[in-house]
């Protein structure tokens, strides 16, 4: 995963919207690290990425981060969406739009990724419909290499069938939980990015 945090509202946009998807990809997957809550608690609080839109929502996720302990993250996110059985929160695409895991949307998923000719890496423990996967996916066709699958047409296609549909109901769902402070203030921030995100793409047409 990509820990890099964005840090100036003055990068490249391509190169912004790349690093807040291998951010959420990275904080979505496991509790974050001492070194990346380190970098966030002195982030800047303008715009990572463009677009006025998202800096309150960013402002308040690093004031969040701020006042909080390593402990307390690492906590809350065990608690969330760890434990043994059914977690409080599930992250999986499949589990928001047909309300059980490993179901159809995950077989589409699938097949989308290896028709861009992306294979699962073998070391990962989740599924690929696990929001930092379908992140990770977005990172790598906005900041990827082969311009015949990491382009806009890619990016727009794999994002409304794989990211839009559900991730705002996730978001809803982490904001709503009673433990949720981290997390709710990321999910804040999430949803902005995910709607500025819905809106580019739907100037595209």
């Amino acid at each position: 995963m990509n820990d890099q945090i964005p840090v100036s509202s003055a990068l490249d946009e391509e190169t912004a919207r790349a690093e807040v998807y291998g951010l959420l990809a990275a904080l979505y997957y496991a509790p974050p690290s001492p070194e990346l809550l380190a970098q966030l608690r002195v982030a800047v609080t303008e715009a990572p990425a463009a677009g006025g839109f998202l800096e309150e929502p960013w402002r308040q996720f690093v004031g969040t981060v701020r006042g909080l302990s390593d402990e307390e993250v690492v906590n809350e996110y065990d608690a969330l969406f760890g434990g043994i059985g059914k977690p409080e929160i599930y992250l999986y695409g499949s589990w928001y739009l047909s309300g059980f895991l490993n179901e159809k949307p995950l077989a589409a998923l699938r097949g989308d990724l290896a028709a861009l000719g992306l294979v699962r890496d073998q070391t990962m423990s989740e599924t690929e419909d696990h929001f930092a996967g379908v992140c990770e996916v977005m990172r790598y066709l906005i900041a990827g290499d082969d311009a015949a699958v990491a382009n806009l047409t890619q990016q727009q296609k794999f994002f409304s069938a794989h990211v839009q549909p559900w991730a705002a109901q996730m978001c809803e769902a982490i904001a709503a939980h009673p433990k949720a402070r981290f997390y709710a203030a990321l999910s804040g921030f999430t949803a902005a990015f995910i709607s500025v995100e819905t809106q580019g793409f739907d100037l595209m047409g």
